[in-house]
């Protein structure tokens, strides 16, 4: 088993580069099942972009990689299933679902894995697909999925601004003659950028007046060359990473995707100062209380930082409360930080976090891709020795994250155990 040493205490201080958005390549390397030809740009090394190529091979897509450059070619049609465990290695997998139904009108999948973070039903996604015509059977976890007479374009109201869901049915739409109208659709910078791939593939796509999105589809998309925009995770990972090493940092990422974990880092002291393209850090001292922090849909504070900055608010001085609003459990980290001396009441979906002074170090196991990168950023912080087990998560989402940490001045070393 793959794990991580690492000895706390070395002040993290140096520049990054946010790789392309985890978030953002995968529902575009979904939605290039529709196409003949892309290259996509800024393509982060990850086991998830890794599994994502293992399906589009499977169904028919050739795919080159060139450093950061992936080229997706179809060579063929391809098979209309996707195997049990490529489902199950990632939560992403269900995106497939749109694509495959507008390509050639059946797909048989199984649900979906990924971390376990609680109830993540689907149901907004076979919801969304039967109104546009198609037809799911449900047997266990396969869904045998057909659309007999084809997709057609609908309007379609989500009852929740659901990512995934949202994505599904934008690709699903963008290969489907019509107009399809989407109602309460998330607004994630992730896809703006999916939007920006369709449109360049030869899909039209407006927001009315009333935060519409409608899509006019076309029976076969273009393809086109596309940059992946910065991860906004990745980027306030490190900025955390240095904050709570009383360290100095500057990102390149984007701002402007930023607002809210930015504005928690101030309150907890941090000076920052940003430019069209970067964010710099300052940590002071000691960090401070964040006072209220609750996970919220695009543009409030998001879902995937509320581990990293619980491990954060565990070493400031003061109080900082976290309500999770997104997933039900995702809450694994707090135990893990207990073991390393942190203060933590957690009831429900809130935790309080009243910070000590230091946090020590200890034996700690990922639950999860983001918990597991706020362990690794607890264990920099504390005093002593750590090791960091199940570091498979982390490798999901976060692409050269221990030459990265190591170029900053962090003490980690990837070991076998």
């Amino acid at each position: 088993m793959r794990a991580y040493q690492i000895v706390g205490g070395n002040r993290l201080a140096g520049t990054v580069t946010a790789h392309g958005a985890k978030n953002a390549v995968l529902p575009i390397l979904s939605a290039a099942v529709l196409c003949r030809r892309s290259v996509i740009e800024n393509c982060p090394t990850l086991s998830d972009v890794a599994v994502s190529c293992h399906i589009l091979r499977h169904l028919g897509i050739a795919v080159d990689r060139q450093q950061s450059t992936l080229t997706l070619t179809r060579i063929d049609e391809g098979c209309r299933d996707i195997p049990v465990e490529w489902m199950r290695a990632m939560r992403s997998s269900i995106l497939f679902l749109g694509g495959m139904l507008a390509r050639c009108g059946l797909v048989t999948l199984s649900r979906p894995g990924g971390c376990s973070l609680g109830g993540r039903p689907i149901d907004l996604h076979l919801l969304a697909m039967r109104q546009m015509g198609a037809v799911i059977e449900e047997e266990g976890d396969t869904l045998r999925c057909t659309a007999p007479h084809g997709l057609h374009g609908a309007a379609v109201q989500l009852p929740y601004p659901s990512v995934g869901a949202t994505e599904n049915l934008l690709i699903a739409a963008a290969g489907t003659p019509g107009e399809t109208a989407i109602t309460g659709a998330a607004r994630e910078p992730e896809i703006t950028d999916l939007i920006a791939y369709l449109q360049g593939c030869g899909a039209r796509i407006e927001t009315d007046t009333d935060g519409v999105l409608l899509v006019q589809g076309r029976r076969e998309l273009t393809g086109c060359r596309h940059t992946v925009l910065p991860d906004r995770i990745e980027a306030a990972t490190y900025l955390a990473a240095a904050a709570m090493t009383g360290g100095e940092i500057t990102v390149f990422a984007r701002p402007e995707h930023l607002a809210a974990p930015l504005a928690a880092l101030r309150r907890a002291g941090c000076r920052i100062t940003a430019d069209a393209e970067s964010v710099s850090l300052t940590a002071p001292a000691r960090l401070l209380g964040m006072g209220s922090i609750v996970t919220l849909p695009y543009p409030g504070f998001p879902t995937d930082l509320q581990a990293v900055f619980m491990a954060m608010a565990a070493g400031a001085h003061g109080f900082t409360s976290l309500t999770e609003t997104v997933f039900e459990h995702r809450f694994a980290h707090v135990e893990e930080l207990r073991r390393m001396g942190a203060d933590i009441t957690a009831a429900g979906r809130t935790a309080v976090v009243s910070g000590v002074p230091r946090l020590q170090g200890a034996s700690l196991a990922c639950p999860d891709l983001r918990a597991g990168a706020a362990l690794v950023l607890a264990a920099l912080a504390a005093e002593g020795q750590s090791t960091v087990t199940d570091v498979s998560h982390i490798e999901r989402g976060y692409a050269g994250f221990v030459p990265t940490l190591a170029g900053l001045g962090a003490a980690i070393t990837p070991v076998e155990v």
